[in-house]
């Protein structure tokens, strides 16, 4: 399966990492192509794995993409990211899927920063967040690994990410915002 992974470089968001970096056969995009060559890529390959900052409009293109300082993922994206298998990781990437009737892993408002806990009313530490992050992002990449099927790889993630959800309210917050369809 040839996967390819959008993840606009944005150090906030280097614990992301993990998800794909040991992925066979994976190209990685972190900017420094146009909207175009995007689209090139996606109908290219199998499997295309959005992650970083977004909104319900999309992938935050973060000013790594030319010509492009909003989204490198939006509504202009939506009939190559139906040929393909998806997996969408960003803030509120649930009401872009919903909306648009897309098919895959996504996540729906994910607390990645203490700022984020803040606004979501979870009471949380730094380490809290870290441990959070860091053990979806773990977990995701070696499901991926383990069983490239999204249905497994979602139910064995859920599962294991969970287990600390009533140590750390962070992953209790994240865990009911972790979903697949089709």
């Amino acid at each position: 399966m040839k996967t390819l992974v959008i993840h606009p470089k944005d150090s906030s968001t280097d614990f992301l990492k993990p998800i794909y970096q040991h992925l066979p056969d994976t190209t990685i995009v972190t900017g420094g192509v146009f909207k175009d060559e995007v689209i090139d890529l996606i109908m290219q390959h199998d499997r295309v794995i959005m992650l970083g900052h977004g909104t319900p409009y999309g992938l935050l293109a973060m000013g790594q993409f030319p010509g492009h300082n909003w989204n490198i993922i939006d509504y202009n994206m939506i009939p190559f990211l139906r040929r393909t298998e998806n997996i969408f990781i960003w803030c509120h990437a649930n009401q872009f899927v919903e909306k648009h009737q897309l098919k895959g892993l996504y996540s729906g408002m994910f607390i990645s920063e203490v700022s984020e806990a803040t606004y979501c009313k979870v009471e949380a530490t730094q380490d809290q967040v870290d441990t959070s992050n860091h053990l979806f992002s773990y977990l995701l990449g070696a499901q991926l690994m383990i069983h490239p099927d999204l249905g497994r790889a979602h139910q064995s993630v859920g599962s294991q990410y969970s287990i600390l959800s009533e140590s750390n309210k962070v992953i209790g917050y994240n865990s009911e915002r972790w979903f697949i369809n089709g």
